[in-house]
């Protein structure tokens, strides 16, 4: 019974979300790479693991695959979080 009424009363609070589309992709891909260029020029030490491994302009020098995952984490988050509210404000 106490399962059943937590239940009913989460589901009231649950945020409205959308179908995976192409808006929600763009604003992804966006994310991505807004954090990727604030995270290339933010990070101090920038270079210490290892590299990628595919060929990179010299801008990219020391732009490893830590600073890689580091910055598309932050960008999935902010993604995750720009998208619900987009959904929530009618913009998606």
């Amino acid at each position: 019974m106490i399962h059943t009424s937590l239940l009913i009363a989460v589901q009231s609070t649950v945020p409205v979300t959308v179908e995976w589309n192409l808006s929600v992709a763009v604003v992804m891909i966006t994310c991505n790479i807004f954090a990727i260029v604030i995270g290339r020029f933010a990070i101090k030490n920038a270079g210490n693991g290892p590299e990628l491994p595919l060929p990179k302009p010299a801008l990219w020098k020391n732009f490893g695959l830590p600073e890689l995952l580091a910055t598309t984490s932050l960008g999935h988050i902010l993604g995750a979080a720009v998208i619900l509210g987009l959904a929530n404000a009618g913009g998606l």
